[in-house]
């Protein structure tokens, strides 16, 4: 069996973990799965391969998917694109898989979706919200909403929600993501009758912003837009409350993890985000527990939720084709009308998922840091 294949199998009598060594590729459904397990963005990776992973137990639980089992083969690609690439060509040329869940960040996702296509490899990206991702063809989708309306979102939030007239903006240079986010949260606060009172960038690994918010805060907004990952936003929010800058700040579902990576100085923040691990939805609420059980009580991101709906999605699809032919199963896929963990989703004529927004607010109960659930921002 190679090194990084792992076949998980249920029994009517229970669960079985097994290499597969005798196992027949005619029994079992592969799905290959590609993110970032080690590296700057691992937690988003891992928590995203739970999600998965719970997926894929209760799915070969019930029974498979037309009686076959799934066989989950999983990939590290430490968040390089390159590493992408690498992960891909095993998955397909080496195991065969013939659907794939990943990559999770926009770079990484965009390296492989143009193989997926050239191939006519199923693929399914999680997280990765670049709008260009799709444009690589009917083999590839998402689960998550893309970089454009999560800016509208952000700043039909700043606007309607907290009434801001006067945002600034401090956002990454070189991040399509944080760049992307930018753009519209810009395009759509100004629609809204509001001001851009400072726009400041900065580079990718840069650990100091402090002339950056000196101009911030001399241009005393009642807002500020940061969208980017965790790890440099705790930073940011750190030297920005050391200024004095005590405005709301906002950003995007690159903020996950904020809560477990920062203190205080992340209070009266706000994100956008897939779903809110506190809604009273059924699918949400069987998600969260599941997880929780499974995770020793940890609250499930939303980069779990959306591993977990594109596992379903898939089978789903999958039951609707009546076959493992990628070429039925996309069709089947691109017809998906149902209730999933982060929302009521249906894909456009891109592959995009049509479905609402929440808005998160980070609060703090009993000494920890929480995110609950604010508002929901329709399309």
């Amino acid at each position: 069996m190679k090194k990084f294949v792992k076949v998980v199998a249920f029994a009517m009598a229970g669960l079985f973990a097994f290499t597969g060594c005798g196992e027949k590729s005619a029994d079992t459904i592969k799905i290959g799965t590609i993110g970032p397990l080690s590296g700057a963005v691992a937690v988003y990776g891992v928590d995203c391969k739970n999600g998965i992973e719970l997926a894929v137990e209760e799915i070969n639980a019930a029974g498979g998917i037309n009686g076959k089992m799934i066989s989950l083969i999983s990939e590290d690609d430490e968040g390089n694109p390159e590493k992408s690439v690498n992960a891909y060509k095993k998955i397909v040329t080496k195991d065969k898989a013939k659907f794939i869940v990943g990559s999770l960040t926009s770079g990484c996702t965009m390296a492989i979706s143009s193989l997926a296509q050239a191939q006519k490899v199923l693929m399914v990206a999680p997280a990765a919200t670049a709008t260009a991702i799709t444009d690589a063809g009917d083999y590839v989708f998402r689960a998550c909403f893309i970089d454009p309306f999560q800016g509208t979102v952000g700043a039909k939030f700043v606007s309607e929600t907290l009434g801001s007239k006067n945002a600034a903006v401090l956002y990454d240079i070189g991040n399509d993501y944080s760049v992307g986010l930018t753009d519209n949260f810009v395009k759509t606060f100004e629609e809204k009758g509001g001001r851009i009172v400072a726009k400041e960038s900065y580079s990718t690994g840069d650990k100091d912003f402090n002339a950056q918010l000196t101009k911030i805060k001399n241009a005393n907004p009642d807002v500020v837009y940061l969208p980017d990952y965790y790890g440099t936003v705790a930073l940011i929010a750190k030297q920005l409350r050391a200024q004095g800058i005590n405005t709301p700040i906002v950003g995007a579902d690159g903020w996950d993890g904020l809560t477990e990576n920062a203190g205080d100085e992340v209070l009266n923040g706000f994100y956008s985000n897939h779903y809110a691990a506190d809604s009273t939805e059924g699918a949400v609420k069987k998600f969260v527990d599941g997880y929780k059980a499974k995770y020793e009580g940890k609250t499930p991101t939303a980069f779990a939720a959306l591993g977990y709906d594109a596992v379903y999605m898939l089978k789903e699809a999958i039951v609707k084709a009546g076959s493992t032919d990628p070429k039925e199963v996309k069709t089947a896929l691109a017809s998906t009308d149902g209730d999933y963990v982060t929302g009521h989703i249906t894909f456009d004529e891109k592959r995009n998922p049509v479905k609402s927004a929440v808005m998160l607010e980070i609060v703090k109960r009993d000494g920890k840091l929480l995110t609950s659930y604010k508002t929901t921002v329709n399309p």
